[in-house]
């Protein structure tokens, strides 16, 4: 195992649930995948050393920490409902030009603007959706169901079999999350395919830097489940000199990297990098504080150390 591996199995508790990747694979993962699908979903599962990682789940003891049958085992990730249902459902309407995101809600109906202060903006929603009252409102600008929505623009397309609500609550599989984070850095037109072969390895340094600001990137590509254009123009600070600072949706943290959270308590998070083209998620474990300084040290073992100045506003958590 190495240090690196060692410094992630650590931050992450015993019994929590986490992978690091790229876009092209999923470098270490915290459980294993079954050795059928070792080569088949860009991941390898493993968290050994990277000399032994074509082994899934050949890691000492935290291989068998849990069911290889967990990383696609749905798990309950309603703090993630606006990143994955939300946001990229969103951004298909301003790519297909159905929404603007500084145009005053009152001009797609009355409903839209309901209980909202006048002249609020689809860009006012997506930079303080801390509370009920933004998500409603982006729930009913997504205009169809939004389960049918998502499923039909982004996690179809995405091979995401096992991300859907049950009744109000979404849910998701560490798999499906890590297909979704892959597509995000992607620099491929097609969708991250489940079947892309790789060679696992652990966590190393990139070579090159992932799509920050993508060629072309003024016009949005309609045909991706979520556009780079989006993901680029989402992973920036949108809110002036207002602090906390903010993203569309997304919260800055430290070195360059972005991350979605529970606003408080444990639950999922996710984070990504496209400067250095790179993404974790973490689900804790039972009983496991998942928030505040365990989730901060997961993201330094993931991204490495913050700086010593962190960026103003930056979420350090």
């Amino acid at each position: 195992m190495t240090p690196q591996i060692e410094a992630l199995e650590r931050a992450a508790g015993p019994a929590a649930l986490w992978a690091v990747g790229s876009a092209d694979a999923v470098h270490a993962a915290r459980p294993g995948i079954p050795d059928a699908d070792a080569g088949n979903t860009g991941s390898a599962g493993s968290t050994g050393d990277a000399g032994n990682a074509g082994s899934t789940g050949d890691s000492g003891d935290a291989g068998d920490t849990g069911s290889t049958r967990d990383w696609d085992a749905p798990l309950d990730a309603g703090a993630l409902t606006p990143l994955l249902a939300l946001w990229p459902v969103i951004g298909g309407l301003v790519a297909r030009g159905e929404l603007t995101l500084h145009t005053p809600l009152t001009a797609y109906g009355e409903a839209a603007a309901a209980g909202l202060p006048g002249g609020t903006t689809t860009h006012h929603l997506l930079t303080r959706c801390d509370g009920p009252a933004p998500l409603d409102a982006l729930t009913r600008l997504a205009g169809t169901p939004l389960a049918d929505c998502a499923r039909t623009r982004v996690w179809g397309p995405l091979g995401m079999t096992r991300t859907g609500f049950a009744g109000a609550t979404l849910r998701t599989s560490p798999a499906d999350l890590a297909r979704f984070l892959r597509h995000l850095l992607s620099t491929d037109d097609t969708p991250t395919a489940p079947t892309a072969p790789t060679t696992p390895t652990a966590p190393t340094a990139p070579t090159t830097p992932g799509p920050a600001a993508p060629a072309g990137a003024g016009a949005y590509d309609a045909e991706r489940p979520v556009s780079r254009a989006w993901t680029a123009e989402s992973l920036r600070i949108r809110t002036g000199e207002l602090t906390p600072s903010r993203g569309l949706l997304w919260h800055p943290a430290p070195a360059g990297v972005w991350t979605h959270h529970p606003p408080s308590g444990s639950g999922p998070a996710v984070w990504i990098s496209p400067r250095q083209n790179r993404w974790a998620l973490l689900v804790p474990g039972p009983g496991s504080d998942g928030s505040g300084p365990p989730r901060a040290a997961f993201r330094e073992a993931a991204f490495g150390p913050a700086p010593a100045r962190a960026g103003r506003g930056a979420d350090v958590r």
